[in-house]
């Protein structure tokens, strides 16, 4: 009986886990980019996976931006936008365990770090 009982829970945790994994990093995403100097920038993505493909779009006030290039490999992702007249590329990894994406981000030839938490939008 304690058998079973063992069993069952480790079925149970081990589909957890894999729904998990596979539901991804898709959805809505928000974090604050530290600039220095006290100032900080919202960052608000939509991510759509597809075969290892990255796709969506970043918001902000000016309006919404479109991924290019984007690509993921494992917990490992890789997307540029294109805002205010640069490129900027965003390399990250995502953590299933905290539901959460480690971000940097080239950007004038700077290098910047953010995380970004799951939003129910």
């Amino acid at each position: 009986m304690k058998r079973k009982i063992a069993i069952t829970l480790l079925l149970t945790c081990s589909f957890v886990a894999a729904f998990a994994f596979f539901t991804g990093i898709g959805g809505s995403w928000a974090g604050v980019l530290p600039m220095g100097g006290g100032n900080s920038y919202p960052l608000n993505y939509s991510f759509k996976t597809d075969d290892g493909k990255l796709t969506g779009f970043a918001q902000s006030a000016q309006g919404n931006a479109d991924l290019t290039d984007g690509r993921i490999y494992g917990d490992s992702l890789s997307f540029a936008i294109d805002a205010m007249g640069m490129k900027m590329l965003h390399t990250g990894k995502y953590f299933s365990a905290g539901d959460s994406i480690s971000l940097n981000i080239l950007m004038n030839g700077q290098n910047y770090h953010a995380t970004l938490k799951r939003t129910a939008n």
